[in-house]
């Protein structure tokens, strides 16, 4: 079976998307939609022929397809992603999910109102490293966990020139941390396998003073099954040599990764075991978008549905009122 995708939104991202599809034997973009009608047509050219549209709704309701993959800025993803589902169409789509709670109400609603699968595009969850350490947590080597750190931080090379809607609050949805902050955070609650219950944070603008948001932050988070999580994130500074993409301490060891290799000890142990597994490296946005299709072919559930997204959601926007009000938010 065959998945026809018509492609929403033709910026940057999707050309990634694009990519990830044309290597499928299964899948196809059909159709590509963009109201700069010259986005469009390159992304339609990239796609191998696909139909081009300007307007969102025509190409839901005239274009043969299976699913859309929205690749839009913030604020639009609501409206995207509602009309989507009311016309039948299952979707996946960029982070974050919406930008409200108000508005994730609304997605929910009508996401299972229409019987669709929506998978939030959470491409960091394919990390070969991230997999071994959820195989580990599951298979009970770590024991019970204590504590996960999560982290995503670089200099970006940001402008006032070069940063677009993201440089503004109404359209990103806060700073930093509801972009590139909602991989470690989306990643944090994979790991911690948990329902998010108390969020304390503070944020930073150690750089990038023209943004409306901030471009650094630091949060923590308290799971319902005891696990505390701390998120790093930051357009402002490279990290050090030594910084984790994750690191997971428990109750018989610990495991860490940068985002290749693992390592693991296990304290339990006598001696005190040390392995580090070397893994290969993956393209995650072509892992992502061929599971995606998967999961339409075998009807079965997403790695992070619409309620994953949620929660993600409700960790950041948790965040951002722990800043404002300064003290712990319990969601």
């Amino acid at each position: 079976m065959t998945i026809k995708v018509g492609l929403i939104g033709c910026g940057g991202i999707a050309a990634v998307h694009v990519g990830g599809y044309n290597k499928l034997t299964d899948a196809k973009i059909v159709a590509v939609c963009d109201v700069v009608e010259e986005s469009a047509r390159i992304r339609a050219e990239e796609a191998g022929g696909a139909d081009v549209y300007t307007d969102m709704g025509k190409m839901l309701q005239e274009a043969d397809i299976d699913a859309v993959d929205i690749c839009l800025p913030h604020h639009l993803h609501k409206g995207a992603i509602i009309a989507a589902a009311q016309a039948g169409k299952h979707i996946l789509c960029e982070k974050p999910l919406c930008l409200s709670l108000q508005e994730a109400d609304e997605i929910r609603q009508a996401v299972e109102a229409n019987g669709i699968t929506l998978m939030c595009a959470h491409n960091q969850l394919y990390i070969p490293a991230v997999q071994y350490a959820k195989r580990l947590i599951a298979g009970g080597t770590i024991g019970d966990i204590y504590e996960i750190r999560t982290t995503d931080s670089f200099y970006h090379t940001f402008d006032p020139k070069t940063i677009g809607w993201r440089g503004q609050r109404q359209f990103i949805g806060g700073g930093e941390l509801i972009d590139t902050g909602y991989h470690p955070s989306y990643l944090l609650l994979y790991l911690a396998d948990s329902k998010p219950i108390e969020v304390t944070a503070m944020t930073s603008n150690h750089r990038l003073s023209f943004m409306d948001g901030e471009d650094s932050a630091q949060v923590l988070v308290r799971f319902e099954n005891g696990v505390v999580g701390n998120i790093v994130t930051s357009w402002a500074y490279e990290p050090g040599d030594n910084t984790e993409k994750f690191g997971i301490v428990g109750q018989r060891g610990y495991a860490y990764s940068k985002g290749s290799d693992i390592t693991y000890k296990m304290r339990m142990s006598e001696p005190p075991v040390v392995n580090t597994v070397k893994l290969s490296g993956i393209n995650t946005f072509d892992a992502e978008i061929a599971d995606f299709v998967k999961c339409l072919q075998e009807q079965r559930r997403p790695i992070n549905n619409h309620e994953d997204g949620i929660n993600v959601l409700k960790i950041i926007l948790g965040a951002y009122q722990s800043v404002e009000q300064k003290r712990t938010i319990e969601l």
